[in-house]
């Protein structure tokens, strides 16, 4: 296939990060790069317009590449459960096994292997090239004999491998160094090298790039800075992005986070990275409440056992005491089924322990788990009397859950009418909400009138909505101009990826 396969000495070494800027310069130069990652393991996950879920990054990624994100840019997503335990989406659709100590044995090299082929005969049909992502390392010698992921993925498309190493967690030349000798017979497929995530005077990495090239023989195609005004959804926690919004001494509002031990699609909370006189930040039980303006409950992939964790932790506690003293509160998805009385799971479809779980009583609804997960791409509009005039929505639905509200809900009103369908609801004021809808702060009207009510609340003038479409738009072109300016595009095109690069025009 035509194409390049973005490798890494680890996880969160900027695969994702690299994989999206590339996606966007070969847009640019009118190609159709179709991103892919075989597999991938995350919570944060995206819906496509045919219902099918799919990692997020590589939805990301699509975004950048000017496409419609489609299942078999992501052929199988594991969805961590607990330590020992995921969840397998196959080409978009729950597989009917679980991800156990069994999975390399009885999955990966007959029917995920066979699913990986079927993707990759697709894209190279009908693309002109992929733009393919490994996963953590390839030098996991214990799992080389059965992974799907990276050099066997390699080898299959018969691509060419950048690997990529982080500078700022230190080690990098160390890292590349280690992960060559331990590819064996794999490491004459990595053409090139590229340093990423590096802080401060380049020039005082050049002696580190001449020492790789001499030791390794293997071309370093440059240094990517450490880019901190270029925020990119975050593919796992691991890089997760909630604390880049304003400085807490030029913020206004000030929005806690609750980072689940099981959290899903946290970039739900990134949206409020698009607002300069907001600061999100991470809370726990420690976390003195009286600084924060409203709290964000965001997914998770278990609602009863992160439910239990905020009952055990004292946050439930807080949380309940700042609602009910006016605070804002938000749920979306899971964080949603918490802010109601109870939890009912008794056919262990959220968690194999627990059938029943109180909840933080903040909303009056119930939620009760089924065998059937609803995956959908959502569009409607707000029904909330206290939102007018109403504001068209979109976004997207990942659950098992189904939300009633009781009939006594006196004082709460339904939220959306998403699909033809109610979703969500809020008291009168907007203090205390919650949907099933994810990217609903990615909607800026939305999103702008729920932080002017906090505005209000607080004394402060009123806001127009930030464009997010455009900032996100902004944010892939200048990760694409700083990975022009900094790697050797002619070395990667012509002589890795075997490209012609186009004349530029002086």
């Amino acid at each position: 296939m035509n194409g390049v396969m973005i490798q890494g000495t680890s996880s969160d070494s900027g695969k994702s990060f690299i994989a999206t800027a590339l996606c966007r310069v070969l847009a640019d130069m009118g190609l159709r790069a179709c991103p892919f990652k075989s597999q991938n393991m995350s919570n944060n996950s995206c819906v496509t317009a045919d219902g099918l879920e799919m990692g997020r990054a590589q939805g990301v990624q699509a975004e950048a590449a000017r496409l419609e994100p489609q299942a078999f840019m992501n052929p199988i997503l594991l969805k961590p459960r607990k330590d020992t335990s995921s969840e397998i989406v196959l080409m978009g659709k729950v597989f009917d096994a679980p991800c156990d100590k069994n999975y390399y044995k009885d999955f990966t090299l007959s029917t995920g292997i066979k699913a990986v082929r079927e993707a990759l005969k697709h894209i190279a049909e009908g693309f002109d090239l992929i733009v393919c992502e490994g996963a953590g390392s390839p030098a996991e010698v214990n799992l080389n004999a059965h992974e799907i992921v990276n050099m066997r993925v390699a080898k299959e498309a018969q691509l060419p491998v950048v690997l990529v190493s982080d500078v700022d967690r230190g080690g990098a030349v160390a890292s590349i160094v280690g992960t060559l000798e331990l590819l064996g017979e794999d490491r004459k497929r990595v053409k090139g090298i590229i340093f990423n995530k590096f802080r401060g005077d380049m020039s005082l990495f050049k002696d580190a790039v001449e020492f790789t090239e001499k030791y390794t023989g293997v071309k370093v195609l440059g240094v990517m800075p450490w880019l901190a005004d270029v925020v990119i959804e975050a593919e796992d926690v691991l890089s997760v992005n909630w604390l880049r919004g304003g400085d807490s001494a030029d913020s206004d509002i000030t929005i806690g986070a609750v980072k689940f031990p099981r959290i899903s699609n946290h970039t739900d909370i990134e949206a409020f990275r698009f607002e300069t006189d907001v600061r999100v930040k991470e809370i726990d039980a420690g976390t003195d409440f009286g600084s924060l303006d409203a709290i964000v409950l965001p997914g998770t992939k278990s609602t009863v056992l992160d439910m239990k964790y905020l009952l055990d932790s004292g946050l439930a506690d807080k949380i309940r005491s700042f609602g009910k003293k006016g605070g804002f509160v938000y749920g979306l998805c899971g964080g949603y089924q918490m802010m109601g009385s109870q939890i009912i799971d008794s056919g262990f479809r959220d968690n194999g322990q627990f059938p029943c779980m109180e909840g933080l009583g903040l909303l009056p609804t119930a939620t009760v788990f089924a065998d059937e997960k609803t995956t959908c791409q959502s569009r409607g509009v707000t029904v909330h009397p206290a939102i007018e005039p109403p504001i068209s929505v979109c976004g997207y639905e990942i659950h098992f859950g189904e939300t009633v509200i009781s009939e006594n809900h006196k004082g709460f009103e339904q939220l959306f009418e998403l699909n033809g369908k109610p979703d969500g609801v809020s008291d009168d004021g907007l203090c205390l909400a919650g949907s099933y809808l994810h990217n609903a702060f990615h909607n800026d009207k939305f999103r702008n009138v729920w932080l002017n009510k906090i505005r209000q609340a607080k004394g402060l003038p009123k806001r127009a909505p930030a464009d997010s479409s455009k900032a996100k738009d902004e944010a892939y072109d200048a990760l694409a101009a700083a990975f022009l300016r900094n790697i050797d595009m002619e070395y990667l095109l012509n002589d890795i990826m075997k490209l012609t690069l186009p004349k530029r025009k002086s």
